[in-house]
């Protein structure tokens, strides 16, 4: 059993996690093998995405320092894995869904966003989530489209007038 000291340093590690993300998401892993939660591991790795699991009352703890985790408190309850991600906020629920679909588990309880709480009915729309890299690409698409129609506007303005003003040149020598 952890001494109180060890608890402490705990909840201290939490709430580094915590302050440092932009993102916390929830899942149940209850009923899944060691194999499971390895593979699980793995695929959140993958997608650069902090997985860890923690006893609920310690967390409590950390977000009750924090505060701002209200909307959580009731889904600390079972087995918990939490994920913490910083940047690309879809990532979690992009890693869950994928998972999800095929080993029908861990069961996603419910994300907290930049303040914003999603319960367990949103997965799908937090999956569906542009990454931090695909926004600006937009954006940037966005910005260069007028520029680059207006380049060729000109340039089709310009060939046309050069090409009007051979034919003129040309029935002139003629």
């Amino acid at each position: 059993m952890p001494t109180l000291s060890e608890k402490k340093a705990v909840v201290e590690e939490i709430t580094d996690k915590l302050s440092n993300s932009n993102a916390v998401y929830i899942a149940n892993y209850s009923n899944m093998s060691v194999a499971d939660m390895g593979n699980l591991r793995g695929k959140f790795r993958e997608g650069n995405v902090l997985f860890k699991v923690y006893k609920n009352t310690l967390i409590k703890r950390a977000m009750d320092d924090l505060g701002g985790y209200d909307d959580l408190y009731p889904h600390l309850v079972e087995q918990n894995g939490f994920a913490f991600v910083d940047e690309e906020l879809a990532a979690p629920a992009k890693v869950l869904k994928n998972f999800i679909k095929e080993n029908n588990k861990p069961k996603f309880k419910a994300a907290l966003i930049d303040g914003d709480y999603y319960d367990e009915n949103q997965l799908d729309a937090l999956a569906a989530m542009k990454s931090k890299s695909e926004v600006i690409g937009d954006i940037v698409g966005l910005l260069m489209a007028p520029i680059s129609n207006v380049v060729s506007g000109l340039q089709a303005q310009g060939s046309n007038i050069a090409g009007a003003l051979q034919t003129i040149a040309e029935k002139e020598e003629n």
